[in-house]
Formats: C-alpha cells, sequence, structure tokens
C-alpha cells in the first residue's frame, strides 16, 4: 500500500532533479503537468508490533475521600490521571499540568516517573508523594489519595509562622456573592 500526496507546485526543474518516487501525468491543458509523491507504508496492528508495544502496569488507587478503590491499567508512556479518565474513573484534580496538590497521593508500592511535578517538592517526592497528573507509571502501583489542604501544608507550613490558617466560609461566601 502506498499514500499518494498530489503535488499542484512542482516546476520542470524540481521534477528533473527530483525524480524518485513521483509518478507524472501530463495534464489535459497543454504545458501543463501534475506530479504525485508515493510513499510506501506498512499496515499493522498493536499485536503485530511485538517488541513496540508499550508496558502497561496495573494502577490502585485508594480514594480516601470517596472511601473507594480503583484498580486499572496505564501504559507506561501515559499520565496516570488521563489514563483513569479514559477509562471512566473519576479522581480528584484540578490543574492538570502538576502545579496544585489536588491529584497528590502517597505511594504505598510500586514506582512512577514525574518528571513535571512542580506542585511538590524535592523533599515531599522523597517522602513519597506524588501528582496523579503528571505522573507515569513504571511498575505496578498502588496508591493514596492525600487531603489537598493537609499536602499543601507540608510543603508550605514551615513558611507560615501562625500554623495554618483557618478557613472562613462565611467570607468565602460574601466574596463568591460579589461575583
Amino acid at each position: 500500500m502506498a499514500l499518494v500526496f498530489h503535488c499542484t507546485s512542482c516546476t520542470w526543474l524540481q521534477r528533473k532533479t527530483f525524480p524518485i518516487n513521483r509518478r507524472y501525468s501530463t495534464n489535459i491543458r497543454r504545458g501543463a503537468t501534475t506530479c504525485e509523491y508515493r510513499i510506501p507504508v506498512e499496515i499493522s496492528s498493536p499485536a503485530d508490533r511485538g517488541a513496540l508495544a508499550v508496558p502497561s502496569h496495573k494502577v490502585t488507587v485508594h480514594d480516601r475521600q470517596r472511601g473507594v478503590v480503583h484498580e486499572f491499567e496505564v501504559p507506561e508512556d501515559q499520565y496516570i490521571l488521563h489514563s483513569a479518565e479514559s477509562q471512566n474513573i473519576n479522581l480528584p484534580f484540578a490543574c492538570r499540568h502538576g502545579c496544585c496538590t489536588s491529584c497528590a497521593v502517597r505511594v504505598k508500592s510500586g514506582d512512577l516517573r514525574q518528571p513535571q511535578a512542580l506542585g511538590i517538592s524535592a523533599e515531599l517526592k522523597s517522602q513519597g508523594y506524588a501528582l496523579l497528573c503528571v505522573g507515569f507509571p513504571t511498575s505496578d502501583l498502588e496508591v493514596e489519595t492525600q487531603d489537598e489542604d493537609e499536602v499543601y501544608w507540608l510543603q508550605f507550613g514551615r513558611y507560615f509562622a501562625r500554623g495554618p490558617i483557618e478557613r472562613d466560609d462565611y467570607a468565602l461566601e460574601l466574596a463568591m456573592g460579589d461575583e
């Protein structure tokens, strides 16, 4: 099988210079020609690829907030959150870019790679925290979701001298009413 691309901007010089993989036919109009690029392609199924197939890993997520355990397969080249969503599994998230702590988890067993996890420090990563939105599994993985405020406090709490900030729901309600 071959993919055929029609070229409408070829000049006579280009046709003379690059005759390989082209087939020319004279058009009905005098002096006009067209050319086609023919590129041989091979169609194969994922099963035919053999060694080129990307390995998948079983990911188990213990969702503490909802009291649910999710188990699903994730290829090594896909984000855990994206793969879960494509399998209709709802997990906590906000930014999808690794910049917040909404999808933070604590790794119970297994390994993952998270080069773009800017929302958690290297210190928290070394303690087993990870972000599902930018995490790639490298082995079978078991994780537990964390409270976003808890992870935020672990990361930034030492910078606040008075301790955790109390949430004022009434002030938040007033602020939302102004919009």
